[in-house]
């Protein structure tokens, strides 16, 4: 018995001094959970609320939230797809983007590269950076913007416009327009000739 004993012992031994001899190679832990998405969804496919009502839906390959940023954040990085409604659920505006954030706390959309926005009246809005502050309800830009309209085509750099793209106002802007070749003349009105010396 206390043979066996002895022995026990001494397996345990070398078991727990080879054991003891060797230490796993581990990488740092994390502190700074700053750098790191507190979630990541693929295909994404939610509606956002705003006052209780249902106003946004938003479709996304992926979805990072920054919750320890400063400012917070969501992250659209691989691009967006936005809607928003009316008090009925009619779509007033449609929004595409190739990356976009959005700062919860601020409710300030950041949209980037090749911004297509359609409103309700078929215009079509197209620029490289648009914000959206859903706090004031305002959309705006200091950069290129295209919009098309059923009868012309306007440039602009900078824009100002409310967030159903129906009332807006423009910095120097430019345009293409439809011109007659041959100026019209009413049947009633018959053109003035001009003096001689005029000639």
């Amino acid at each position: 018995m206390s043979i066996t004993i002895a022995f026990g012992a001494i397996v345990m031994l070398l078991l727990f001094s080879s054991c003891g001899g060797k230490k796993k190679a581990m990488g740092d832990a994390i502190t700074e959970r700053d750098s790191l998405p507190v979630m990541q969804t693929l295909g994404v496919t939610t509606f956002i609320s705003d006052s209780g009502v249902t106003r946004y839906k938003v479709d996304a390959e992926e979805w990072l939230v920054y919750d320890r940023k400063i400012p917070s954040y969501w992250a659209f990085e691989k691009g967006v797809y936005l809607e928003q409604f009316d008090s009925i659920f009619h779509v007033e505006a449609s929004i595409k983007a190739d990356t976009a954030y959005y700062y919860d706390k601020e409710k300030l959309w950041k949209l980037i590269g090749h911004v297509d926005i359609q409103n309700r009246i078929g215009e079509r809005f197209n620029t490289e950076l648009l914000y959206w502050n859903q706090a004031t309800k305002k959309v705006y830009t200091d950069r290129f913007i295209r919009i098309q309209q059923p009868e012309r085509v306007i440039h602009s750099y900078g824009f100002d416009s409310n967030e159903q793209f129906t009332q807006y106002v423009f910095r120097n802007v430019s345009g293409i327009f439809d011109v007659d070749d041959e100026p019209r003349i009413s049947p009633e009105v018959k053109p003035i000739s001009q003096p001689n010396s005029l000639k």
